[in-house]
């Protein structure tokens, strides 16, 4: 466990989406048992510990930099060794191994039950072979509903549960240890995806879709609420697909009013819709539940549908139009956010007219435009009608600016109206985040004229100017 009275120490930097960071919150529950001590400056470590990012060329990149970067800390201080885990280092494994010799060990999923005696193993001097990749897919059945009987003996990253020795039996206690101190956290609430979306690599690496057990969620919702938690964040590769495995496709729904009755916690947020999945039903559910915030997360990649069937993927322009009218019929104040890729083989001229027009009408709070580029291993990869790097860079940046351009007339139409706002910084500034704002990506809001406020507090305010995508408000009597 230790040297003498010496903790061994690391620092975990976490890389890429809010999946990940729920599974650097376990790997550092689980290193912490195992007789480290984790230290917020990497110069003090004696090993430190990258949780990759492999979706996207770009993510991938920062990766690796972060990596030579660590590496570079080596024999100036304590600093013996760097270890790369997450999802790059599952996807690639030995070969980014053989690529990245300053890192001193490639660990996969796993690894991670024993995570500690691998850092162990390192620091004194051993080596792990670094495995070779595999389609995680092939680990569960291909029956959703079989899949509970052995995902006990698969690797999941982010499911990891103990039993709670602290008190009375009352389920399980998360494997967790907080990485951060604000009022929001994400919770993980299922792994994988079954999709085959033609561009997208994740199921390779990170399995069939699988999900929690409702009870292990709301026991982590209590677990999160008691380390100063407001906000859970749920999150997953594809949130709407929760249940399937279970038997159940009304499971979500069930979730969410299972996480309303958790004491203490003050909003549920759902991250990753597939509007495929988005049943009307949990629609409802969403809108009625008192602690779910009316914030839509949905996932459509474009709006052309030919292009989309091209990408595997459901819906056109029209489709997506009417689940957003429908919502704002019911909810006006609701939040919608998505990501589009543009580039993709085959897109002509006319789809990207057609993606323009759509992000026009869909007023979107939030938009992400991305570049398509290959991933190995994907469909997409093999298809004829490639565009060059610089038409598809003129796209992205042309449909950008549009989203820029939007998104701050969007916010421009909640200035006179009212909202909800989760602070989240006080000081020179009182900052936090509306309902129909996603932590970290979805822009913030400034209070202005504000005192005898704290962190976690939810107040009610009147929008009163907006910058791009961030508002400006004041305090209203509720």
């Amino acid at each position: 466990m230790s040297v003498g009275n010496h903790l061994m120490t690391v620092h975990l930097v976490s890389m890429g989406c809010a999946r990940n960071d729920v599974d650097s919150e376990e790997l550092a529950a689980r290193m912490e048992a195992g007789g480290f001590r984790l230290v917020d400056d990497p110069s003090e470590a004696e090993t430190i510990v990258v949780n990759t990012c492999g979706f996207i060329e770009q993510a991938k990149k920062d990766s690796v930099d972060t990596l030579l970067a660590a590496a570079d800390l080596k024999g100036e201080g304590p600093t013996q060794s760097v270890v790369a885990v997450g999802c790059m280092a599952e996807r690639y494994g030995r070969e980014l191994a053989e690529s990245l010799p300053e890192a001193d060990a490639v660990l996969g999923f796993d690894d991670y039950d024993d995570i500690a005696e691998r850092l162990r193993t390192i620091l004194d001097g051993g080596s792990i072979e670094a495995h070779v990749p595999r389609d995680r897919r092939t680990l569960l059945p291909i029956s959703p509903v079989d899949r509970g009987s052995v995902s006990s003996h698969v690797s999941v990253p982010g499911h990891g549960t103990a039993p709670d020795v602290s008190g009375p039996a009352s389920g399980p206690r998360a494997t967790r240890r907080r990485l951060g101190s604000g009022p929001s956290s994400p919770l993980k609430m299922a792994s994988g995806c079954d999709r085959r979306c033609a561009f997208c690599a994740i199921p390779r690496f990170r399995g069939s879709y699988l999900s929690r057990p409702a009870a292990e969620i709301v026991e982590e919702a209590r677990w999160l609420v008691d380390h100063d938690v407001k906000e859970v964040f749920l999150v997953s590769e594809n949130s709407s697909s929760y249940g399937k495995d279970l038997g159940d496709l009304r499971a979500l729904e069930k979730l969410l009013v299972d996480l309303n009755k958790v004491d203490g916690l003050e909003w549920i947020r759902v991250s990753y819709l597939q509007p495929a999945e988005l049943r009307p039903g949990l629609i409802d559910t969403m809108l009625a539940t008192d602690k779910v915030v009316p914030y839509f997360d949905l996932s459509f990649q474009h709006a052309s549908g030919p292009l989309l069937r091209r990408m595997r993927r459901f819906g056109d322009a029209e489709s997506f139009l009417n689940i957003i009218d429908s919502i704002r019929s019911r909810c006006p104040e609701a939040g919608f956010r998505s990501n589009f890729i543009t580039g993709f083989p085959g897109e002509t001229e006319a789809d990207v007219e057609i993606l323009a027009d759509f992000l026009q009408r869909a007023r979107l709070d939030v938009a992400g435009i991305f570049a398509y580029s290959d991933e190995e291993g994907t469909e997409a990869a093999t298809l004829d009608g490639h565009l060059d790097e610089d038409v598809i860079s003129a796209r992205r940046e042309n449909l950008a600016d549009l989203v820029d351009e939007l998104v701050s007339q969007r916010a421009e139409d909640r200035i006179g109206t009212r909202g909800r706002v989760m602070i989240e910084e006080t000081g020179e500034a009182v900052i936090g985040r509306a309902e129909h704002q996603g932590p970290e990506v979805d822009g913030v809001v400034t209070l202005l004229d504000c005192a005898d406020v704290n962190v976690g507090d939810i107040v009610d305010v009147e929008f009163v100017g907006s910058d791009g995508v961030d508002l400006l408000a004041r305090l209203v009597q509720a």
